[in-house]
């Protein structure tokens, strides 16, 4: 330990620089975050002292009740991605909706909404939709940036519409019933989705050859009555899910942790009912959840490290102070919070940088007099758009992925850029109707 004060100033500007400097050497963000933190640990608290905060951070993300949601949350996704429900639902919904201009666009945002509702993670929902919905959009002669970026929003759509793995991490952070932001994150989730649908219905009316209907004879194949049948069958099984999870947190029945558990287990059995289950997809699904919590666990104990030694050195005081001084008054204060969100979002994993963002934006959300419910959900829908905007935005790279070799990254880039500000106007939306957030949280959670 240096036997030298530094002040919160030089504290941020260091901690910060330097974590800004290790993003863009490509080095693991994990690594990086806990390395600066330990760095700055020893020189400024001394061994003793670093080396106890790191085994405490590390044993309180291991037994954290609430993040036991994490895995099963993947699992549950990841299954449910092998399960073909989303398929047959789309499948059904192309029929129906194909005679529209855009339909398929419009059917894809629909099946991508309902699956985001069964699980929490981005990357199952963008590549299953871009397997069963892109090839028959590109088929039909849809404009490659169009649906490109209807897959990539639609897709996103899980990040924010519960069970969210994001709002699980977020909600012990920064001290909220999980089961209330699930619920305020419904209705701005569905605000997205329509907004997404609407934006493509206008695109599509007046440049039809962005969006061109099916042809007659497809649709008059199957009768309208035989396509009601067949779509409330297959919105059964997405229903009896979401039923199983969210209801029974809304209803006080489960906790996340047990209603996550109740999802794998109902997910299991829809892969098993729909003849999908065999040990190869039990395999691939238990690897990849592995794969992925490890992932999120790494990133979360080095960026709880990162964050208990730049607040213990006073960083973050002075970055809340800063942001509270804000000129124009606390709707600036918020306009620069969610500009740096939008930052971040791009730049790095929302994982780590939520562990930067909230302890620092939370208690200047509370000092300028924002619900602290209504804020974090503000984030969250921010957050959106670090999926769509490069350089990271994993969408864009799960979805080329698993396209066709003549789709371009440039094509997909052209395609996300409206969602990104239709997200930035269902922020607007819910900032100026706060009641959107609020009204669900106070109706079905005690």
């Amino acid at each position: 330990m240096l036997d030298i004060t530094i002040s919160p100033m030089m504290v941020t500007i260091l901690m910060l620089g330097i974590l800004a400097i290790g993003i863009f050497s490509g080095f693991p963000l994990a690594f990086i975050l806990a390395g600066v933190g330990f760095v700055f640990g020893l020189l400024f608290m001394g061994e003793g002292r670093i080396f106890g905060m790191a085994i405490i951070q590390t044993y309180k993300t291991m037994t954290n009740y609430i993040l036991v949601a994490v895995p099963l949350f993947v699992f549950m996704g990841t299954m449910l991605g092998h399960s073909g429900v989303a398929e047959k639902l789309f499948g059904t919904m192309h029929l129906i909706m194909g005679g529209l201009r855009g339909g398929l666009a419009i059917a894809t945002i629909f099946v991508a909404t309902i699956f985001a509702a069964c699980t929490g993670i981005i990357g199952a929902s963008v590549v299953t939709m871009g397997i069963i919905a892109l090839p028959p959009m590109l088929d039909r002669g849809y404009s490659k940036s169009l649906a490109c970026g209807t897959v990539c929003a639609g897709g996103t759509l899980g990040i924010l519409i519960p069970p969210s793995i994001m709002i699980v991490i977020y909600g012990p952070m920064a001290e909220i019933s999980v089961g209330k932001l699930f619920a305020g994150a419904f209705v701005p989730g569905f605000i997205l989705s329509i907004l997404y649908m609407s934006y493509v219905a206008i695109r599509c009316w007046f440049r039809p050859q962005d969006g061109p209907p099916l042809p007659v004879e497809e649709r008059r194949a199957v009768s309208t009555s035989q396509k009601i049948t067949r779509m409330l069958l297959q919105m059964f099984p997405p229903i009896l899910l979401i039923l199983g999870v969210l209801g029974t947190i809304f209803a006080g029945i489960a906790t996340p942790t047990e209603a996550a558990g109740a999802g794998a287990f109902i997910s299991t059995m829809l892969a098993i009912i729909y003849r999908r289950f065999n040990w190869s997809v039990l395999k691939g699904t238990t690897y990849e959840t592995m794969r992925i919590t490890g992932f999120i666990m790494l990133l979360v104990i080095g960026a709880s490290i990162f964050t208990s030694v730049f607040t213990y050195l006073g960083g973050g005081k002075f970055a809340t102070q800063v942001l509270a001084a804000v000129p124009g008054g606390k709707w600036a204060s918020f306009a620069v919070m969610m500009f740096i969100v939008f930052i971040l979002g791009m730049l790095i994993e929302w994982i780590g940088s939520i562990f930067i963002v909230v302890p620092l934006f939370t208690p200047v959300a509370a000092a300028l007099g924002f619900d602290p419910l209504w804020f974090a959900i503000a984030v969250c829908v921010c957050y959106q758009t670090g999926f769509l905007s490069p350089p990271n935005a994993h969408a864009i790279f799960y979805l080329k992925g698993i396209a066709p070799p003549e789709i371009r990254v440039e094509d997909i880039i052209r395609g996300v850029w409206p969602y990104i500000i239709l997200i930035l106007v269902g922020l607007t939306i819910i900032t100026i109707f706060p009641e959107l957030v609020l009204w669900l949280p106070s109706v079905i959670v005690g």
